[in-house]
């Protein structure tokens, strides 16, 4: 467990540091950029929000509370608090082409920063769980790395960074081409903005 732990907050600590990111869409308090390598591609969504990082932190980390402004969440359950910082969690979401809906058993994993220049950190990967096998209802799907970073720009301001990474497999199911999804998830983040303002 503390294996797993440490490797989901360190991933997303390599992916958010890869060179060659490249800027696809602006709007006024959004960026998003993509990175691609091999199959694997990744989102960076930074998004400027006036709320303290903290407060940002608390909303993000806890994932029962997505479904109120991420629409790709159709339900969220804690399958095991592992402790206050690690949660286990079974998330549902529609079906893009009108295949089956999907599943994911994911390991979240937060960290408040050890010096103020770091930022809060919400890390997100899949994992197996014997309790929770892929059912024939659901596409079970996987996350390869996904999550948040939160750095502190004032008292009453902070900027999140929401990174997903994703294989070309999901990404076929996502859009047919990146476009239609950016628009997506401009949507997605200008629905996470009010939620936290």
């Amino acid at each position: 467990q503390a294996y797993l732990s440490y490797s989901n907050i360190a991933t997303l600590a390599r992916l958010a540091a890869k060179p060659g990111w490249e800027i696809t869409s602006t709007l006024d308090n959004i960026k998003i950029w993509t990175h691609e390598e091999g199959d694997v591609l990744s989102l960076k969504v930074e998004m400027q929000v006036k709320v303290p990082s903290d407060v940002a932190f608390s909303l993000l980390s806890d994932f029962t509370r997505r479904q109120q402004w991420d629409k790709h969440y159709l339900t969220c359950e804690v399958l095991q608090a592992l402790n206050e910082d690690e949660k286990i969690y079974y998330i549902t979401s529609p079906p893009v082409t009108g295949g089956k809906p999907n599943d994911f058993v994911v390991l979240v994993s937060r960290r408040q920063p050890s010096k103020p220049s770091e930022p809060f950190v919400v890390a997100v990967k899949s994992v197996t769980l014997a309790s929770m096998p892929p059912s024939s209802e659901y596409c079970r799907t996987e996350v390869l790395c996904a999550g948040f970073q939160i750095y502190s720009e004032s008292s009453s301001s902070c900027t999140v960074c929401y990174f997903n990474q994703v294989t070309s497999a999901i990404l076929a199911h996502l859009a047919a081409n990146l476009t239609g999804s950016s628009k997506s998830i401009e949507e997605t983040a200008i629905a996470c903005m009010k939620f936290l303002e």
